[in-house]
């Protein structure tokens, strides 16, 4: 797995040894960021943005973000392998003064309150099988870390049945394979 475009294209993802943790495909991350820089429904850029990446696992997403120009990248995770793999792949890509990793589980209370200012892209990753991924964007949205033209990007399985909030405007959905991508924010 490596970076796909940008500044660090080329770059090797380090991968955990174990297989509790889902990487994002090569081709699923490319469709997501055709879809965020040629879409007519979408009015967000990677470049200079603000990025929350949620159970970001190695940092695939995040360090995408980064390498197309991403101002800054706030990774949550709190699987201690995932976490290990995440630090050494965003020290060796120098990324350590773009980027900020909360070590703590998503589900607890203050984890996303920790969070400062808000966010252009929020990406969400939860193993297929979370079930809490309403109680995640009742959050984000009672919180208002979604800036006003900003985007949330949700990978599921594509026959999970998710019930979103009210106020989550859906956008796009696409499916890839066994995953679909999820596209919204909470203007609605």
């Amino acid at each position: 797995m490596r970076i796909i475009s940008g500044d660090l294209k080329g770059k090797k993802i380090l991968l955990p040894s174990d297989k509790l943790t889902r990487p994002l495909k090569d081709l699923t991350k490319e469709s997501i960021f055709n879809i965020i820089n040629h879409s007519k429904l979408l009015d967000v850029k990677v470049e200079k943005a603000n990025v929350l990446d949620l159970f970001s696992g190695v940092g695939s997403f995040g360090l995408e973000c980064l390498s197309r120009g991403a101002l800054f990248v706030t990774f949550i995770e709190n699987y201690k392998e995932a976490l290990t793999i995440l630090k050494k792949n965003i020290n060796n890509m120098s990324q350590q003064n773009f980027s900020k990793i909360i070590e703590r589980d998503i589900f607890l209370e203050n984890t996303l309150k920790l969070l400062n200012g808000r966010f252009d892209i929020i990406f969400m990753d939860p193993p297929y099988k979370e079930k809490k991924v309403l109680n995640i964007l009742n959050t984000i949205i009672k919180l208002n870390l979604l800036k006003e033209n900003g985007v949330i990007i949700i990978h599921r399985h594509r026959k999970e049945e998710d019930i979103f909030p009210e106020k989550f405007k859906t956008i796009i959905n696409k499916n890839y394979g066994i995953s679909k991508i999820i596209f919204g924010n909470n203007l609605a």
